[in-house]
């Protein structure tokens, strides 16, 4: 991700690593984000700093932000019917990506994931939701079933007990 690759390896090496990885020249970049093409060469050369709004230029092209994305972290069943769906709500697009966990221990290490891979949120079971709130820096929601989930698994339960 070029955003935090910048603070990881410097400004002209991320944006080196984010062309190469887009498979985009300079000369492509600087039209698709509004840029000079001379500005993009003395910033990938060295002999100048980019402005702040040259920086969210490139990072609008190079990360465009159409599909927020939300993670739900639960276990692998429960994941299979919403992993990857799409919807829509209040006119944007937002990807439901699941984190697979079946230990505490797997479900914080994979609100850390979601963060770090750019979850505008998390869903998760009550349980966690107070302790990944205090991980990560992103809205945390707990899933809430309702009587009728809980009916379903008394008479799964009843019948294997038959």
């Amino acid at each position: 991700m070029f955003s935090r690759s910048i603070f990881r390896t410097g400004f002209k090496e991320a944006l080196e690593e984010a062309l190469d990885h887009h498979q985009m020249s300079l000369k492509e970049l600087a039209s698709a984000a509004h840029i000079p093409p001379a500005t993009l060469y003395k910033i990938s050369s060295g002999t100048r700093d980019p402005r702040l709004s040259t920086v969210k230029a490139i990072v609008n092209v190079l990360e465009p932000f159409e599909i927020d994305m939300v993670a739900i972290i639960a276990a692998k069943f429960l994941l299979d019917k919403l992993e990857g769906s799409i919807i829509e709500k209040n006119g944007r697009k937002i990807k439901i990506k699941g984190y697979t966990a079946n230990t505490m221990e797997e479900c914080i290490v994979a609100a850390v994931r979601a963060e770090k891979e750019g979850a505008a949120g998390i869903i998760c079971a009550p349980i966690l939701a107070t302790l990944i709130e205090r991980i990560v820096d992103i809205p945390v929601v707990i899933i809430r079933p309702d009587t009728r989930i809980y009916q379903e698994a008394i008479e799964t339960l009843c019948d294997k007990i038959e």
